[in-house]
């Protein structure tokens, strides 16, 4: 519709309304002349009286007043306030959600004289601003007196929510409820009651709070429920707030925390798993801290405790099934029943295979076969076994490698302490490096071998309780020492040459890979101060036999005894010092030596 037409059709009616009043005013004079056996009061007419009648009256724009209704029809209501000219409100004005409001020629309403008179000489009235005033009215009168007002959500609005409260309010996000609101659309359409918390009529700003009635209330419900909680109790509860180390039960004004721990006597990985927020529950309140004013609860412990039957249900050497919940570095934890679980150390997982971590055997998830092992109720604690499933190869192990038996084998791994030979598949057999050699010293096993090597070795013994297979190579020769310590027995003068000089005398070669020690003390018949003035590596020797000690394998000589015999008796000698030459002289360095 052009502008033009619309601007026809608005003439065309205020025309029609213009047209209905004088239609009344017509026939309100007839009725006046009627009554007054058709005299005029001082020749005016009732027009002319009328409009005197309302100059005593001071309206003026601004103003609300009480009128009646003349007309009603879908675009205007006429309404008389008793002026003179009626006043024209746009039906919209008495629209209601459900449509025109029942309205009818007669009833009173309350309208706002926004102008006295148009150009058709018509007072312009209101309603919505009638309505509107009388609100803010109501509304600061409430501010005054901190009273509550009610109004209906009617939109979403930045930050917060728009409010009917007669007029147009503000709620802000943060005051709707005590915790902040992710959904606000579940608000819109509800009619709640709320606190005015600023207020300016000239500005037409008016905020609202809702979170200040619940505050009010909630410390209302709070003081009742701190004077009836008592440790012990049992109480209802909804499920206000999840987190991931527990739950906060709402109890009536405060809330309580119910720890990961507490919901279930089974293992919970979060406490979604079970309870959602708004759900209603039973708890137990397990500590109350009145000075602090903090309450733990307990939802487990409504239930039976599964670990008081552990010993009636299960038996050692019983074989179970249960399923992998977690894995640690030493093991990994089965659960048998809800809230009874068992370990798996990493050390009962295989016979064979070294299992240094049980991710490497098991899952999260896994469900396995197990034996009870062990059970200690006291500690909550029941070790359980995989390998035991299976027979044990150490039996056929101990049967098949007895003590003597040589074995050949590949060098798999290389320690501080000695090497690991390949013996079957799964089994290892060790060399300790105190079985290299009979007389060879060695610092490190990788002086010796590499990783990789194929050698030889005796079987020493086989340990089926601690899944131990040792070995050695040194027994595969005869041990030199056991001719040597009765071919150098004390008093027995040998030639020898000086392979290593010490702070405290030197080491001599006997034979190769025979070695005896002949002390500071006893290398001459002179003090000597500084050994390498006397001897040197290399150098030979002619020495006797002074002290033999067969379980050490240890020879101490003496060069000074060789010279004293030389030169005067050596009976004499052997009264005066050799019964303590080497016990009391040589001991603690012949055990140096030895460490």
């Amino acid at each position: 519709m052009s502008q033009s037409t619309k601007n026809s059709s608005k003439s065309n009616k205020l025309n029609k309304v213009a047209a209905t009043r004088e239609a009344l005013l017509a026939k309100l004079e007839a009725e006046e002349l009627r009554e007054s056996g058709g005299r005029k009061d001082d020749g005016k007419s009732f027009a002319e009286l009328f409009e005197a009648s309302v100059k005593e009256k001071d309206f003026k724009v601004g103003d609300v007043v009480t009128g009646r209704i003349l007309e009603v029809n879908s675009d205007f209501v006429l309404v008389d306030i008793n002026y003179k000219s009626e006043g024209l409100i746009p039906s919209s004005e008495f629209q209601t959600a459900t449509g025109l409001a029942p309205i009818k020629p007669g009833d009173e309403v309350q309208v706002y004289i926004d102008k006295v008179e148009n150009e058709n000489g018509m007072v312009v009235l209101s309603k919505d601003k009638a309505d509107m005033l009388k609100a803010w009215n109501d509304i600061s009168a409430a501010c005054e007196k901190e009273e509550l007002v009610e109004g209906t959500v009617i939109a979403k609005v930045k930050g917060g929510l728009s409010v009917d409260i007669g007029v147009k309010a503000f709620l802000p996000g943060s005051q709707i409820d005590l915790r902040p609101v992710r959904n606000l659309d579940s608000y819109l359409g509800k009619k709640l009651k709320f606190k005015v918390i600023k207020f300016n009529k000239k500005r037409g700003n008016i905020v609202l709070s809702r979170r200040a009635l619940l505050e009010k209330e909630r410390e209302h419900l709070k003081h009742q429920t701190l004077e009836t909680i008592r440790e012990g109790q049992i109480v209802d509860g909804i499920v206000k707030n999840i987190t991931d180390y527990g739950v906060f039960i709402d109890l009536g004004g405060m809330d309580g925390l119910l720890h990961i721990t507490d919901i279930s006597w089974g293992r919970v990985k979060h406490p979604s798993q079970l309870l959602n927020i708004g759900d209603e529950i039973k708890v137990k309140v397990l500590k109350y801290d009145q000075e602090k004013e903090r309450v733990s609860l307990g939802y487990k412990q409504l239930q039976a405790d599964p670990w008081d039957n552990v010993q009636q249900k299960y038996q050692l050497g019983q074989k179970l099934s249960g399923k992998v919940v977690s894995l640690a570095d030493y093991g990994a934890f089965v659960e048998l029943d809800e809230g009874i679980e068992g370990l798996i150390h990493v050390s009962e997982m295989s016979w064979t295979q070294r299992v240094k971590h049980p991710s490497k055997v098991l899952s999260v998830d896994d469900v396995v076969n197990v034996v009870v092992l062990d059970i200690d109720t006291a500690n909550r604690r029941i070790s359980l076994g995989m390998k035991q499933l299976e027979e044990n190869p150490w039996v056929a192990l101990k049967e098949k490698y007895s003590p003597g038996t040589v074995i050949e084998g590949q060098i798999k791994s290389i320690t501080d302490f000695g090497v690991f030979i390949g013996i079957e598949e799964g089994i290892d057999g060790l060399v300790h490096i105190s079985d290299f050699s009979w007389t060879k010293r060695v610092n490190h096993p990788s002086e010796v071998y590499k990783k990789g090597d194929t050698i030889k070795a005796v079987v020493l013994s086989v340990d089926m309780e601690n899944e131990r297979f040792s070995l050695g190579v040194k027994q595969l020769e005869k041990d030199p020492w056991t001719e040597a310590l009765d071919k150098y027995s004390v008093g027995t003068q040998h030639d020898v040459k000086v392979s290593k000089i010490a702070d405290f005398g030197v080491f001599v070669e006997l034979e190769p890979e025979i070695e005896g020690l002949i002390h500071i003390s006893e290398l001459s018949l002179d003090r000597v101060e500084k050994i390498e003035d006397v001897v040197k590596v290399g150098s030979q020797l002619k020495a006797e036999v002074i002290s033999l000690d067969r379980d050490a394998r240890k020879i101490g000589l003496s060069a000074k005894l060789v010279a004293y015999k030389g030169e005067s008796d050596s009976a004499q000698y052997g009264k005066s010092s050799s019964k303590t030459s080497f016990g009391d002289v040589f001991g603690d360095q012949l055990k140096l030596k030895k460490d």
